[in-house]
């Protein structure tokens, strides 16, 4: 028995020795908005294409792209606005797969704020905006509107916000940015009820764009060893995705499992599991280009200051996707 155990420690340390190595940078810390890749590391999914995956967690003082230009991940997760800007802007980000379907992305306003139309109520009221990229979407949507940032009676003023719901409990701010599976709920968490809020997802509004997205440096589709890893990465990447929507109560436990802050709950993952579910349903990976276009053109949209100023070229590619799932 001994030598039997002893064998089979030995081929276990051989296959991981010989796994290829690949550091994934997530957009934010630890918690289900990534379970589907702490599926695939958890399960073994990764390990069974010959891969030993790293996962970074991000944060506040963690930006994706840069880390992704000096070197310090072979693959991050962004939302496309800001890939998109940062291409335009000379780093030659491209993306490689798009899990996510949809967006979780919205503004919850205080009912008795008087707010039940964004086209006529906006104007005057301050609105909670997150930064370091996720801006972009709300600049669009305001341009598009015709509604100037820089607050006044005409305008909206924009309170840079925390990745918190402090503004809106606090009523520092009629409206503030939420995910639907995460500061939504912690807003009801916090005591406020449903029938006290209002909310307005950007998909409704026509200027929902593509989020969570897996992107590389160009130069690394141009390495044939780098793409094949890519492709087992992606594929497994994937099926973590499905399995977390199929168990969403072990992909939140395994989320906590891989929190070194114990700042979690299993309730709050387990809801941002299944809310998750809703946006990667029926996506296998393979960037729509419908989905695609729609981000770009909300993304131009944007009068005389358009948060891209031209449509990118060769910002995504199927390449990956297409030898995963063929």
């Amino acid at each position: 028995m001994k030598t039997l155990m002893l064998g089979t420690a030995i081929a276990l340390a051989a296959g991981t020795a010989g796994a290829q190595e690949l550091t994934l940078q997530l957009k934010w810390v630890t918690q289900a908005q990534f379970a589907g890749y702490y599926v695939a590391k958890d399960k073994g999914f990764y390990e069974e294409e010959g891969l030993d995956v790293t996962i970074l967690p991000g944060g506040p003082d963690i930006a994706p792209t840069q880390v992704l230009a000096g070197g310090g991940a072979d693959v991050i997760v962004e939302w496309m606005p800001a890939a998109l800007a940062a291409r335009e802007k000379g780093l030659p980000l491209v993306n490689i797969a798009q899990p996510f379907k949809a967006s979780g992305m919205m503004l919850t306003c205080l009912k008795e704020s008087g707010i039940t139309d964004p086209k006529t109520d906006f104007k005057g009221k301050t609105l909670g905006v997150w930064f370091s990229g996720n801006e972009y979407p709300f600049l669009s949507w305001m341009s598009q509107l015709g509604l100037s940032t820089e607050g006044g009676p005409d305008g909206v003023t924009v309170l840079k916000q925390g990745f918190n719901v402090d503004p809106l409990l606090q009523k520092q701010a009629a409206c503030i940015s939420t995910m639907t599976y995460n500061e939504y709920g912690q807003i009801l968490d916090a005591g406020i009820a449903p029938e006290d809020l209002v909310t307005f997802k950007y998909e409704d509004q026509g200027v929902a764009t593509l989020e969570d997205g897996l992107y590389v440096l160009q130069s690394t589709l141009e390495d044939d060893a780098k793409v094949t890893d890519l492709v087992k990465f992606v594929r497994a990447s994937m099926k973590g995705w499905k399995y977390a929507e199929e168990h969403p109560e072990e992909a939140a436990q395994i989320v906590l499992d891989n929190d070194e802050t114990g700042a979690q709950t299993l309730d709050h993952q387990v809801r941002m599991v299944t809310e998750i579910g809703k946006l990667t349903a029926g996506s296998d990976g393979t960037l729509d280009e419908g989905d695609y276009q729609r981000t770009v053109d909300t993304l131009m949209a944007g009068g005389s200051d358009p948060v891209i100023s031209k449509a990118p070229e060769g910002a995504f590619t199927h390449l990956i996707t297409d030898r995963a799932f063929d």
